[in-house]
């Protein structure tokens, strides 16, 4: 398949286009760059796209929106944020129902903040939206992305969960506290953490590729959430290093502001019902086996 992919430099396209090449597919790129050949570039933000010479692709991938962990939140960081996304996608959706034939398939990413806090719920695919900042953000995505569905291009929205690689994300930023000793569970430790691992993520996208009965919302999570407190205690055990040393709430708030009730106190058990619908065989369906093949342990 000739697969188009945005944000293909970014933490889940830097492993996801070897792994798609692996597969046999052509990979586009699309650049936030004006290359020196005919490769399709794109300036969101001012509304300039150019797909290239011959724009005739089967499937798109589309992963880019600016970093919602980097930068501390602010009005002006917050629309940046929403308006990577919504911006973006609908300047790709409108460009892309102008191809004649428009792709069959586009995959954009999303994520569980769709859901917002919910405690202990269990949350799935036909749960209602949330409140706050990332549910917002999340149904405009989302909403932007389902236009693709006139032209009969079948839409999967992929609401991911907190992605675990060595090589980048959240789980990057804690190994080093970690290793030194110094972690400790997130306020009080009870918000539950819908997780998966880049793998499974990769893994997914390819099952999702070649089933075309999956379509519309995806949780992309781990049929295994855990609480802050277990994932710490789980951490700490694979590292074999202590974990006693907390973060009180306020203190976090303190440090980070806004971001770190959406972030970090936020409580969301999704279940990923149309993977097991799908009968999807997770690589890493629970924690401490998923940390202990990430980090080798």
């Amino acid at each position: 398949m000739n697969i188009l992919v945005t944000g293909s430099s970014g933490f889940i396209g830097s492993a996801l286009v070897p792994s798609l090449m692996d597969r046999q597919h052509i990979v586009h790129p699309l650049l936030r760059r004006q290359p020196p050949t005919e490769y399709p570039y794109w300036f969101p933000s001012r509304d300039i796209i150019d797909l290239g010479a011959n724009p005739a692709f089967d499937a798109v991938i589309h992963l880019a929106g600016e970093s919602i962990a980097q930068g501390r939140w602010n009005a002006r960081k917050k629309a940046r944020v929403k308006e990577s996304r919504v911006r973006g996608t609908g300047l790709l959706v409108k460009t892309l129902a102008e191809l004649e034939p428009p792709p069959s398939l586009l995959i954009c990413a999303s994520g569980v903040g769709f859901y917002g806090h919910r405690g202990d719920e269990i949350v799935t695919e036909d749960s209602a939206p949330g409140q706050g900042f990332l549910t917002e953000v999340s149904q405009a995505w989302e909403g932007a992305a389902q236009a693709a569905q006139d032209r009969g291009t079948r839409v999967v929205l992929l609401r991911l969960g907190i992605v675990l690689s060595k090589a980048g994300g959240a789980l990057r930023a804690m190994l080093r506290p970690f290793r030194l000793g110094l972690g400790g569970r997130i306020g009080s430790g009870t918000q539950f953490m819908s997780w998966i691992s880049l793998e499974d993520v990769l893994e997914i996208i390819h099952l999702i590729i070649n089933n075309s009965d999956i379509k519309g919302p995806v949780n992309l999570v781990s049929p295994h959430p855990v609480t802050n407190a277990q994932f710490t205690r789980t951490l700490g055990r694979v590292l074999r290093r202590p974990t006693i040393f907390p973060l009180p709430a306020g203190l976090a708030r303190l440090i980070i502001g806004e971001m770190a009730d959406a972030l970090l106190l936020t409580s969301t058990r999704a279940k990923p019902q149309k993977l097991i619908d799908a009968g999807y065989v997770f690589r890493h369906p629970d924690l401490d086996s998923a940390l202990q093949t990430i980090l080798g342990a």
